[in-house]
């Protein structure tokens, strides 16, 4: 999560500089969270995680580890894909519990939440303004941009509130937490969102051995039907 956290920061950093195209912050930020996929399926299935989910895919094999990386890989590809897509929204829910944690892969239909702030590229516009036109265009762009960096940074902070260092912080101060995220585009306009998220105490009885797929909680239902109303959820 501090690798997503500090990918956060830079794109903040990136966005506010009226140098920097706005493409760039945003395949920064996906990389970094592409990477956080990577070593979550090197810890899953070793190197070899490719193989592993692609034999799962192909039914080869049709075991729990097969399972679980096929659906960190197929989310790993959607994730290196979306620089390039529009109208597709990723949307990932990351709960912390005392003796777990849940990572729920969403992708869906649009390009927006009901809560996600919009901001403006320039460099992804097609048509032809007039001078005066497209003056106005850049300025409210580049305010759009530098308000999406603020909101961005803050994110990281709550990131990192909800996900602290176990090394140096106690483990009842790091028991529970939350966030749901949210990116997307269409066309010029891109959408970014983060909140926290209330972890559900009671979900898990049983102390969690190893790494498993489980039924969506509560957390992921709630967020879905409050920020996704008008997405079709596809993973």
């Amino acid at each position: 999560m501090m690798t997503i956290a500090d990918g956060q920061e830079r794109k903040a950093e990136l966005l506010a500089d009226p140098d920097v195209p706005l493409l760039q912050a945003y395949e920064l930020a996906f990389e970094r969270i592409a990477e956080s996929f990577k070593r979550r399926l090197r810890h899953i299935a070793g190197e070899n995680y490719e193989d592993v989910a692609i034999a799962y895919c192909r039914g080869h094999r049709n075991d729990r580890l097969g399972e679980l990386t096929s659906y960190y890989y197929e989310a790993l590809w959607r994730i290196q894909q979306r620089p390039t897509i529009t109208d597709m929204l990723f949307s990932p829910l990351i709960v912390r519990y005392p003796d777990s944690f849940t990572v729920n892969v969403r992708f869906a239909t649009g390009y927006t939440t009901t809560e996600s702030i919009l901001y403006e590229s320039p460099e992804h516009l097609t048509e032809e303004l007039e001078d005066e036109h497209a003056r106005t265009y850049h300025e409210e762009s580049s305010y759009s941009q530098k308000q999406a960096a603020k909101y961005i940074k803050e994110a990281a902070r709550i990131i990192r509130a909800e996900f602290p260092d176990p090394e140096t912080t106690p483990f009842e101060e790091r028991k529970y937490g939350g966030i749901v995220a949210a990116g997307g585009r269409r066309g010029t306009t891109f959408s970014s969102l983060l909140e926290r998220v209330e972890p559900d105490r009671q979900r898990f009885t049983e102390p969690i051995d190893e790494p498993t797929l489980v039924d969506a909680g509560e957390e992921a239902k709630r967020t879905e039907r409050e920020l996704l109303c008008d997405g079709d959820v596809i993973l």
